[in-house]
């Protein structure tokens, strides 16, 4: 079976705690990061999006961790779709170290379409709904820098 869409990064110094571990908050910045790259894949944009005058903001996201990860990990990011409403739609990313497959963490991020003036609900286009099923199996962006 083919995997779904993968983003891979490296941990930065920055992104670590006192512990020595990945700060909890990050895990939002990773995953809006993939959330992104995931809508790059399919061929749409946010520059896309807002020049027709939609956008698509978060009103929901968890997160279960699993183990940590630490500074200088390489991270997979496994995006997909869980969820398609009229208005909204769900996307989980699944965190995996990439060296050895283990869970790091799992999170579900819940969408909501709205246009970008006057900031109302708004249907998810066809297209888009479209690309979104399909997904983009397969497809890995990798920004670790092992080449």
């Amino acid at each position: 079976m083919t995997q779904p869409f993968c983003f891979r990064f490296r941990v930065r110094y920055n992104e670590c705690d006192a512990q020595k571990v990945v700060f909890n908050a990050r895990y939002g910045d990773y995953v809006d990061i993939a959330m992104t790259e995931f809508m790059r894949a399919l061929g749409c944009d946010y520059r896309q999006l807002l020049a027709a005058g939609l956008d698509n903001q978060v009103v929901k996201l968890t997160t279960q961790w699993r183990s940590p990860a630490r500074f200088d990990d390489v991270l997979d990011v496994f995006v997909s779709l869980t969820h398609m409403g009229t208005t909204s739609f769900s996307l989980q990313a699944d965190i995996r170290h990439a060296d050895d497959g283990r869970a790091i963490a799992h999170s579900e991020a819940v969408y909501v379409m709205m246009t970008t003036e006057p900031f109302e609900k708004t249907a998810v286009p066809d297209e888009l709904r479209e690309l979104l099923r399909a997904g983009a199996p397969g497809v890995v962006i990798d920004q670790s820098g092992r080449g």
